[in-house]
């Protein structure tokens, strides 16, 4: 999965299948603002998890 984009954020995000990890980058006008970690199982995150994510972070700060 590529980087998401919104409302002038854009969400990208990066995983390790070994560690069974990831963290998606949060930056705004091209300035790093937060870093999003979480946890998956499988061979790869699925994409319904990382947009889920996105979505609460825009909810929560009103984007």
């Amino acid at each position: 999965m590529g980087a998401i984009e919104r409302n002038g954020y854009r969400f990208e995000p990066e995983f390790s299948v070994i560690s069974q990890n990831g963290a998606i980058h949060v930056f705004h006008n091209g300035n790093f603002v937060e870093e999003l970690k979480f946890e998956f199982s499988g061979k790869f995150p699925e994409n319904d998890q990382i947009e889920e994510m996105v979505d609460q972070y825009c909810n929560r700060r009103g984007l």
